[in-house]
């Protein structure tokens, strides 16, 4: 077999799938902040906290180290779902209006003094509290398009972006700063085809970085330049693929007019078997792209070789499987060294749900139709009467 006509994924480190950015992973997250949602950068020190269910906490991660420096204790208020953390010169804010069924009508954004921060590890909260000025069924229909991850400081008003799970797009609401019971107000939306789950506004270049991934965990970043409070999506819409493989990605956060970090919550899945740790990442948008020109491709041989072998067998182990590309359009092959029958063989998304499968005693032959996937990433799941081996492959 050819080898560059291989289809096999190695799992978190290909960046053939995805578009080049230039984002390393600098650490992985301390285990206290594994459920990592939100993220700013004050004093000096990237500030975090976790998601719904965990305590009421803020976490400060030192820039070198990665090490956690110092826990701040909300007192007066609990993390329902804390989604998103925001500032501005005198407060820090927290969102907690994570609602991914879209049944809750207590959704709020706390407030806390930087100066009490700055000079205690134990602080209250103010309270905003507020709800969509077009949101008028709270039925528990699954998934839904009134979850929000992500918001940020606009003049003197907060904008909310939602995470819309079923359209896979955002819109924005504004709402005031101040404390109080508010109607956020509908000002734009954007088709952005994805989930976000964070933003920041960095005053320092004007421009607004919106984080999230796709519906098979592929991260990216959203540019947007032009903002203003009548138009959150302004002039352009740069959207960009980061090259970091899978990834949860969950918070981003600006550190001076060029860098950036973005977190990473842990994700885990037993079917099919994934497990990706909990990361912080880094990139600058003026760093040159060092990614080396494509080698020139050889020149077409003119007289190809009589009778000529495409996919020569392989010697594998007794536990490997081999993917690579079909000679047919949509079609996956695959070779086995596993000398036992197949009893099921499976295809799953990324967030372990089973899409497509087939009986042993049904399978004809070594190829897999693709035809009805999407473009994505997907897990090729072999089931033995003695194990299951499960391969990552991507659907272009």
């Amino acid at each position: 077999m050819n080898l560059k006509s291989i289809f096999l994924i190695a799992f978190l480190s290909s960046t053939s799938l995805f578009s080049q950015e230039n984002i390393e992973a600098v650490s992985i997250l301390p285990g206290e902040v594994s459920e990592t949602s939100g993220l700013i950068f004050h004093n000096g020190k990237l500030i975090t906290q976790n998601d719904s269910g965990n305590t009421a906490q803020l976490f400060e991660i030192d820039t070198t180290s990665y090490q956690i420096t110092r826990t701040v204790n909300i007192s007066n208020v609990e993390n329902v779902d804390w989604e998103d953390l925001a500032q501005d010169d005198q407060y820090i804010y927290i969102g907690d209006f994570g609602n991914n069924v879209g049944t809750r009508t207590d959704l709020k954004i706390y407030r806390i003094s930087k100066q009490d921060y700055d000079q205690t590890d134990v602080v209250s909260a103010e309270q905003i509290s507020f709800s969509y000025e077009d949101q008028t069924d709270f039925t528990n229909t699954g998934n839904s398009d009134w979850d929000a991850e992500a918001f940020f400081v606009l003049d003197d008003q907060l904008i909310v972006l939602t995470k819309q799970w079923k359209s896979s797009g955002t819109d924005a609401y504004a709402l005031p700063k101040t404390i109080g019971t508010h109607i956020a107000r509908k000002v734009d939306t954007y088709a952005i085809d994805g989930l976000v789950t964070g933003a920041t506004y960095n005053p320092l270049s004007d421009a607004l970085f919106l984080i999230g991934y796709s519906s098979t965990l592929g991260a990216f970043t959203a540019l947007v330049e032009g903002v203003t409070t009548a138009s959150i999506f302004g002039a352009t819409v740069t959207r960009t693929s980061l090259s970091i493989g899978l990834a949860q990605v969950e918070a981003i956060a600006y550190t001076d007019i060029d860098t950036y970090f973005v977190t990473s919550e842990f994700f885990s899945r037993t079917v099919p078997a994934i497990t990706l740790e909990s990361q912080l990442f880094r990139f600058d948008v003026n760093a040159e792209n060092t990614e080396p020109e494509p080698e020139p491709e050889p020149e077409p041989n003119p007289e190809p070789e009589p009778n000529p072998k495409l996919e020569p067998e392989l010697e594998l182990g007794n536990n490997e499987i081999i993917l690579y590309k079909g000679r047919l359009f949509d079609f996956l092959e695959y070779q086995s060294g596993i000398q036992a029958p197949i009893i099921k063989r499976s295809i799953f998304d990324p967030l372990g749900r089973e899409i497509e499968f087939i009986a042993g005693v049904d399978i004809e032959d070594n190829r897999v139709d693709l035809s009805s996937l999407q473009n994505g990433i997907y897990y090729l799941t072999f089931y033995f009467l003695d194990r299951k081996k499960s391969i990552p492959f991507y659907k272009d």
